[in-house]
């Protein structure tokens, strides 16, 4: 009983401080902050908030606490270079097509609408295969910053938008590096209510925790580096990202058929189908979607809570 009391005020408390107090941007309602900012990951993000060193605490963090990010502005026509032949070769449309490898990507999915892509680099101690093949320079000097823990190319066409949203996970920081963009403030981020635009060459650094939303408002393609890297923080903060980082690992996107599939990705390509067939009845059956979606949701959620409470079992009995 006191486990369940302890899970319910460590939840509630862990979203309404994300959803009302932390930062100064808001979503319109409720139901907007439940439907954008994975609030399931609240009560183990507010964890990392809470030992986030100062220096970090904001939206935008300056990106020369990091020694070596400097290694990436050095080399930028290496990267740039590396970057157009896949744009040019139209590594990025075949990334996002349904039913390719990449196309399966739970974390970014949604964004593929917009006309968003990627093209991934590396994730979390595994490098792709096929980013060796037409990477490798890219990826030789990203070894040489071991502060990036996952990176991509990313590109984001003329005239689209990214809505607001959060990333579901805080044990990184989100970099972004511009190579090949409009250099306009009508291409733009906005976090936590704060704006900044990209430029080629330059870099900056935010927490993809907070609400933010893209918009490029020009005629022209925007392509970045896009990387997580360390979050600085104290060490019980690190230890706790230790265990949390084993989930990020299982979430590992292909580019092609030759690169390595995280768990979580197969899973969910897995279940895919199932969610376009809940699109379909959204449309054609939607009392009835709602009663399946709400049914589903709560069935993961007890089944989150019976492992937190095996979890806390097998805690208890050692100690």
């Amino acid at each position: 009983m006191l486990f369940t009391l302890f899970i319910v005020c460590w939840f509630s408390a862990s979203m309404f401080y994300v959803y009302q107090l932390r930062g100064d941007a808001r979503y319109q309602s409720f139901s907007q902050y439940l439907r954008k900012s994975w609030p399931i990951f609240a009560p183990f993000n507010c964890v990392l908030y809470l030992f986030t060193k100062r220096k970090a605490q904001g939206a935008y963090i300056d990106p020369a606490q990091y020694k070596n990010l400097h290694l990436i502005q050095q080399n930028y026509p290496v990267i740039l270079a590396e970057a157009k032949a896949l744009f040019e070769n139209k590594a990025f449309c075949q990334t996002n097509e349904p039913g390719s490898p990449g196309y399966y990507d739970v974390g970014f999915r949604t964004f593929f609408k917009y006309g968003w892509s990627k093209f991934y680099l590396c994730w979390y101690g595994y490098q792709h295969e096929s980013a060796k093949k037409s990477c490798p320079q890219t990826l030789a000097i990203l070894q040489q910053v071991p502060e990036i823990k996952g990176a991509m190319f990313s590109i984001l066409p003329p005239n689209s938008q990214l809505t607001i949203h959060s990333d579901p996970l805080a044990c990184s920081l989100r970099y972004h590096f511009g190579l090949m963009v409009p250099n306009s403030p009508d291409c733009f981020i906005n976090v936590d209510g704060k704006a900044a635009h990209w430029r080629d060459g330059e870099a900056f650094i935010f927490d993809e925790t907070f609400p933010h939303f893209v918009r490029n408002d020009t005629d022209k393609y925007r392509l970045i580096l896009m990387c997580d890297i360390e979050r600085p923080m104290y060490w019980p903060g690190r230890l706790f990202n230790f265990f949390y980082g084993f989930l990020v690992r299982t979430t590992v996107v292909p580019n092609t058929a030759e690169d390595k599939v995280g768990k979580a990705s197969a899973l969910f390509a897995k279940v895919s189908p199932l969610l376009g067939q809940g699109k379909t009845m959204k449309k054609t059956n939607p009392r009835l979607y709602k009663v399946v979606k709400y049914s589903l949701n709560t069935t993961l959620l007890v089944l989150f809570y019976l492992l937190l409470h095996g979890i806390y079992q097998v805690v208890a009995s050692v100690i």
